[in-house]
């Protein structure tokens, strides 16, 4: 497993000039969704080393998860080359987050 979501995180900038594939993962350490979808997320992006996984931190006042309009946790965004390819809100399978990063692939 993944250590906790990042407080200091890349600004957006950052991670639009981010090159190759980049899932952002927005939550909370104390998020009960964030930890039930771990489940899913975890298996489908822990044998992928060629995708960038950034935790962010959300919440009020978190300009990164502003910017990419983030209402609910977790919200997993997939990046390619800094445009976003898909995106994934509350994930409730492992296919989910696999069409996802199959999105990434194509």
């Amino acid at each position: 497993m993944n250590a906790g979501y990042l407080v200091n995180q890349p600004n957006r900038d950052e991670v639009d000039a981010m090159a190759g594939r980049v899932v952002v993962e927005f939550g909370t350490d104390w998020c009960g969704y964030c930890r039930a979808a771990s489940r899913f997320v975890e298996p489908a992006l822990s044998d992928r080393p060629d995708i960038t996984r950034i935790r962010a931190e959300d919440g009020k006042g978190r300009p990164l998860g502003r910017s990419f309009r983030v209402k609910l946790w977790p919200t997993l965004v997939f990046l390619r080359d800094g445009e976003e390819v898909s995106r994934v809100v509350r994930p409730g399978s492992r296919e989910a987050v696999e069409e996802a990063i199959a999105a990434l692939d194509a």
